[in-house]
């Protein structure tokens, strides 16, 4: 896929317009612990997958070809949900009914495939397994699409991530595309405090297969490197090198916003910023 740089304004337009709507979903969310800071750290990748790489129809959004998307960890719903909404799967007002009574967007997904939420995720680790069994059904079926699961770095201290990270490579996965979402925090600390995780990049490399290690918030590196990646004959593992909160200054690499709640000023105030 070539580079285009009108495309990429898009990009970066749709990521300013997916933080505001994280906050206003946690705005009306009022007491609930809705994981802003881990859901900002994905926007730019998001973005980045939904406007330019992903192959999607929002016509059609049960496409069998279509492309298919696991946020592995659940939490950062915000961003998921912002996303499907600035891409016309959900509208405004669905928004404003997070993890009300009887929604459809909880505070971790639940599958809904017609509103473009593929699987029901949250338990940490599970959704790169997830990710083989539907990266596999795409190869035994001869039904050609793109796998791709978001990782936190935190999620890494799961023993199943490496159980998945060994198999992908064993069944020669060239459709399964994981992200880890390298913020450096976990929800209780750094992960340098609680289990180092140290050279991902090549940790990955040494289980078969092809990495790279990528700043998670540059759109023009996401653009270029997610779009050679579609030519690697090996499951593919980005390390994406990314700041919690990314977007508003106040909760940038501050870990208390895992799960704190956004009062109306803070709100205001991270507004007007994001659209400065």
């Amino acid at each position: 896929m070539a580079e285009d740089s009108s495309d990429n304004e898009i990009i970066i337009n749709s990521s300013k317009n997916i933080r505001k709507k994280i906050l206003q979903m946690a705005m009306e969310a009022g007491s609930s612990s809705a994981h802003i800071g881990g859901a900002l750290s994905i926007t730019d990748i998001l973005s980045t997958l939904f406007f330019k790489i992903m192959k999607l129809d929002k016509k059609n959004p049960l496409s069998i070809s279509r492309d298919r998307f696991i946020l592995s960890k659940g939490h950062a719903c915000l961003a998921y949900y912002a996303s499907l909404s600035e891409l016309g799967y959900l509208s405004d007002e669905e928004l404003k009914t997070f993890e009300k009574n009887d929604t459809n967007l909880p505070g971790h997904p639940v599958m809904n495939k017609k509103l473009g939420i593929e699987f029901s995720t949250g338990s940490l680790g599970m959704g790169l397994s997830l990710g083989i069994g539907v990266a596999l059904a795409s190869i035994k079926k001869k039904i050609p699409y793109n796998v791709y699961v978001v990782l936190g770095d935190g999620e890494c201290n799961e023993g199943s991530v490496w159980e998945a990270a060994m198999a992908a490579p064993n069944f020669k996965l060239n459709n399964l595309n994981v992200i880890i979402d390298r913020n450096n925090f976990q929800q209780t600390g750094t992960n340098s405090e609680i289990m180092d995780l140290r050279d991902l990049k090549n940790k990955w490399k040494s289980f078969g297969w092809h990495t790279l290690e990528i700043d998670g918030h540059d759109i023009d590196s996401l653009v270029k490197n997610f779009s050679e990646l579609k030519g690697i004959s090996q499951p593919k593992a980005i390390i994406a090198n990314t700041i919690k909160g990314k977007g508003f200054s106040k909760f940038e690499n501050d870990n208390k916003w895992h799960h704190s709640v956004l009062t109306k000023s803070l709100y205001e105030e991270a507004i007007k910023e994001i659209n400065n």
